[in-house]
């Protein structure tokens, strides 16, 4: 006979730390994005990431 253990308590912590794991990556990564192309002297970056770094009160003038 074989017994089977359903351990969901473990799964979901599992899975609520992977959720929080990749929101905390995902919003280093955007926030080192906005404020390292802002930081940068080449006008091509500062255009292309103009409008979203105004949009995060990034001041760029």
């Amino acid at each position: 006979m074989t017994t089977q253990v359903s351990n969901t308590h473990a799964t979901t912590t599992s899975v609520a730390a992977s959720k929080r794991s990749q929101i905390l990556a995902a919003a280093i990564l955007g926030l080192t994005i906005v404020f390292a192309v802002g930081l940068l002297p080449m006008d091509a970056a500062h255009n292309a990431a103009h409008d979203t770094r105004h949009s995060a009160a990034f001041p760029c003038h």
